[in-house]
C-alpha cells in the first residue's frame, strides 16, 4: 500500500510539472509571437516615417540596409508585385510578391502580417507590411525559433527540475505515506479494544466494521476449535468402547453369559456413532451457504400430525405421555425441515422428562402468527444455563443424555433451522418444573 501511494504521489507531481512547463512554454510563445509582431509593426512605420522609400525613381544601389538592421530583413514591393529591393538577397532573383497574403493584405488595408514556419529550418519567420504612400509596399521580416524548438531548447532544465521534484516527492511522499498510515496500523492493532477511538472521524465506520468481523472471526475459530474438540471426543467416547467390547470378544476373554451383553453394547455404541455422524453431516448441510431449500406454503399441524405416531411410540418406551393439540396452520417453509424441528423439539421433551411426565404440543395462532409449542414438565434447565443450550454438543445433563442416546446436536440443528426460516424461538424454563419451547412463524 505504501509503495503504491508513493508512486501515485510521484506519477501526479510528474504529469503536473510536465503540464506546468507544457502550459508555460505554449504561454510564452503565445506572448514572444504577438511581441514579435509588435515589433515588426514599429520598425515598419518607423522605416516608413524616414520618407527613405518615397520614391520609385531612387537609386537602387544606394540603399543598404544589410548592415543597419540586424536580423531585421527588409524588402521593397511596387504596385505590381515586383521586387524593388532587398537587403537580404538581390532583387532580380527573387519572383514576384504580389501572391504572398501580407502584400495583399497590405494593399487592401494598409498593412498586413502573416507567418511563415519552415519544417526543414525547423524556423518560424514573421512578416509585417505597410503600404507607402506612394502605392508601394514595405514589408520587414525576421525569423524566430518554433514552439518545438522553444520546448527542446528548455528540454535539459525541465528534465533537471522533474529529477528534483522526482527526489522531494519521494521523500515527502514517504513521510505523508507514514503519517497517514499510522494511524491505520494502530486502528489495526486495537480492533480488539472497543474503547479505541480512530484519529480520523471517516474511518469511524471502518473500524467498527472491521472490529466486528474481527470478533466473529475470533468467535468462528474458537467454535471450530471447540466443534473439533467435542467431535473427536464425542465420536472416541462410542469407539473406544465398541473397540473394548470387541477386542474382549475376539480374545475370548468373556463367558457365553456375558457375551449378549457385549453385543448390545457394542450395538449401541454403533447407533450412538450412527447418530452423531448423521447429525454433524447435517449441521454441515444447514451451515452450507447457497444451500436453499425448496420452500411451499404447509400446513404446520398436518406435519406434526405426521410425526406423532414415532413420538408416540418413543415416548411408551421411556413411561412419558405426549399429545397433541391445536388447529390448522398455514406457514412458509420446509415440510422436510419443519419435521426435523418438530422430532428434536419433542424428542427432547421426551428424553429429559422423568418417568410417568408429560409432554404437550400444540399448534396455534397468536397475533396472526403461527406457532409451535411444545411443553414438558420434565428436570427443567437452570436460568445460568438456557442461554448454551443451543450450542453444539452443549447438555444440562450430561449423564442423563448419554444414557438416553443424545447427540447435544438436536438444538443447534433446531436453531438453524427457526433461522432459515426466518422465525423466532422462545423459552421458559425452571429446574423441576419443566420447559416449554415456542417457535413462532
Amino acid at each position: 500500500m505504501k509503495s503504491k501511494i508513493n508512486i501515485r504521489l510521484v506519477g501526479i507531481a510528474i504529469l503536473a510539472v510536465i503540464a506546468t512547463v507544457i502550459g508555460i512554454t505554449i504561454i510564452y510563445y503565445s506572448l514572444f509571437q504577438k511581441q514579435v509582431r509588435a515589433d515588426l509593426s514599429v520598425s515598419a512605420k518607423l522605416l516608413k516615417d524616414t520618407h527613405y522609400f518615397e520614391s520609385v525613381n531612387i537609386d537602387i544601389d544606394e540603399i543598404d540596409l544589410s548592415t543597419d538592421l540586424n536580423e531585421l530583413r527588409v524588402t521593397w514591393i511596387d504596385e505590381d508585385g515586383t521586387v524593388l529591393y532587398d537587403n537580404d538577397a538581390s532583387a532580380e532573383l527573387l519572383s514576384n510578391h504580389n501572391d504572398r497574403p501580407e502584400i495583399q493584405e497590405a494593399f487592401d488595408k494598409g498593412s498586413g502580417e502573416a507567418i511563415r514556419k519552415s519544417d526543414t529550418m525547423n524556423k518560424t519567420t514573421f512578416y509585417y507590411a505597410v503600404l507607402l504612400d506612394n502605392g508601394t509596399v514595405l514589408r520587414v521580416a525576421t525569423n524566430a525559433q518554433s514552439l518545438w524548438s522553444v520546448f527542446m531548447s528548455a528540454a535539459p532544465i525541465i528534465a533537471l527540475i522533474i529529477l528534483l521534484i522526482i527526489a522531494i516527492c519521494i521523500f515527502i511522499s514517504h513521510m505523508l505515506t507514514k503519517q497517514l498510515l499510522l494511524p491505520i496500523e494502530t486502528m489495526a492493532e486495537n480492533l480488539g479494544d472497543s474503547d479505541y477511538e480512530s484519529p480520523y472521524k471517516e474511518l469511524e465506520p471502518l473500524a467498527e466494521m472491521l472490529r466486528s468481523q474481527h470478533t466473529d472471526i475470533l468467535a468462528a475459530a474458537k467454535a471450530r476449535q471447540d466443534f473439533t474438540a467435542n467431535v473427536s471426543h464425542e465420536l472416541k467416547t462410542p469407539l473406544t468402547a465398541i473397540s473394548g467390547y470387541a477386542e474382549l470378544l475376539d480374545g475370548g476373554m468373556v463367558g457365553e453369559e456375558q457375551q449378549k451383553h457385549f453385543y448390545q453394547e457394542i450395538r449401541k455404541n454403533a447407533d450412538r456413532l450412527l447418530a452423531l455422524i448423521n447429525d454433524i453431516i447435517r449441521l454441515s448441510d444447514l451451515d452450507r451457504k447457497g444451500h436453499e431449500p425448496s420452500f411451499g406454503v404447509i400446513d404446520l399441524y398436518e406435519v406434526v400430525k405426521e410425526c406423532m405416531d414415532e413420538l408416540t411410540v418413543n415416548a411408551k418406551q421411556r413411561n412419558v405421555n405426549i399429545s397433541l393439540d391445536g388447529e390448522s396452520c398455514n406457514v412458509h417453509g420446509s415440510k422436510d425441515m419443519l419435521k426435523e424441528l418438530v422430532e428434536n423439539l419433542a424428542q427432547n421433551a421426551i428424553r429429559y422428562n422423568n418417568a410417568g411426565g408429560e409432554v404437550w404440543v400444540s399448534v396455534t395462532k397468536r397475533d396472526g402468527r403461527s406457532v409451535l409449542t411444545v411443553k414438558d414438565n420434565g428436570i427443567g434447565i437452570p436460568a445460568s444455563e438456557q442461554q448454551r443450550i443451543f450450542e453444539r454438543f452443549y447438555r444440562v445433563d450430561k449423564s442423563r443424555s448419554k444414557a438416553t442416546g443424545g447427540t447435544g446436536l438436536g438444538l443447534a440443528i433446531v436453531k438453524h433451522i427457526v433461522e432459515i426460516h426466518d422465525a423466532k424461538i422462545e423459552l421458559d424454563s425452571a429446574p423441576g418444573v419443566g420447559t416449554t419451547i415456542s417457535v413462532l412463524f
